[in-house]
């Protein structure tokens, strides 16, 4: 059995080998969640992401607003769910922290563009799955394991 602190620190590990999430907001309407590139320095956040003011959860973010962002590791080990409070912070030594030639690529005046918007998001509680393979669950199947069980095992809530 893989304990929750086992689950949380997979989820991690995969978050900074692929760190894109799908973030959108709660109750917004007509929002949608997006794919953004995620920034964060250890395993308990803030999670940051850098936009510019035309997005639309920007338009929408005229104050703190529930989020909700899904992860999928690329090798499919690792699914969230994560919750939160998104909110614009556009802190210059954040901003400076995180930047890199790959983040200036999308602002025409680089580093000093006006349109630059960094979105915190402060993570509460998430939901993680790990994924099993094809053939290990065709063995459980197999030894007549209860599958229900065996996800549950591989799965945990956290507090972030």
């Amino acid at each position: 059995m893989t304990s929750e602190a086992d689950i949380e620190a997979r989820f991690w590990k995969e978050l900074r080998s692929s760190p894109v999430l799908m973030i959108g907001l709660v109750g917004a309407s007509e929002a949608h969640a997006q794919p953004m590139h995620a920034f964060f320095d250890d395993d308990h956040g803030p999670i940051w992401f850098f936009t510019s003011r035309g997005n639309n959860l920007v338009a929408k973010l005229t104050q703190s607003h529930h989020a909700v962002a899904n992860f999928m590791a690329k090798n499919h080990a690792v699914f969230a769910t994560i919750h939160g409070q998104l909110n614009i912070e556009n802190d210059p030594a954040v901003i400076d922290h995180f930047w890199s030639r790959e983040e200036a690529a999308w602002y025409k005046e680089g580093r000093d563009d006006p349109d630059i918007t960094l979105l915190r998001l402060d993570a509460s509680r998430a939901e993680i799955w790990l994924g099993g393979s094809k053939l290990g669950a065709a063995i459980e199947r197999l030894v007549g394991r209860d599958m229900k069980a065996a996800q549950a095992e591989r799965t945990a809530r956290v507090v972030l």
